[in-house]
């Protein structure tokens, strides 16, 4: 099992905008292509704090999260919804993705 982390700051003035893509395209096509959604949130102490969404995905292994994000990517619902949210300017200032190991942590 892996875990993607993705945190996406809002261009300034879309946070709204990110927030309704989110909700009303991006977690129904998450579901559609199988991907885990383990939770979501928005920044509220650190950097970017209250900018930024934030959000964790589950996988089996890194086949896996490429298969799933390729048909999502390819998806022509996805594109169409994205294009249609990005028509009053660019939603993201920044993007960072993380895959982590779900191994534990010995010390």
């Amino acid at each position: 099992m892996i875990y993607e982390v993705r945190e996406y700051v809002a261009a300034p003035g879309r946070l709204g905008a990110v927030l309704d893509l989110f909700a009303s395209a991006t977690v129904p096509m998450l579901t559609r292509h199988g991907i885990d959604l383990v939770s979501a949130g928005r920044t509220m102490i650190g950097e970017h704090s209250w900018d930024e969404l934030v959000y964790t995905l589950r996988f089996d292994d890194l086949a896996d999260l490429e298969r799933k994000w390729d048909g999502l990517l390819a998806d022509p619902e996805w594109v169409e919804a994205l294009t249609a949210a990005e028509a009053g300017g660019p939603l993201f200032q920044t993007m960072r993705r993380r895959v982590l190991a779900a191994d534990p942590v010995s010390g």
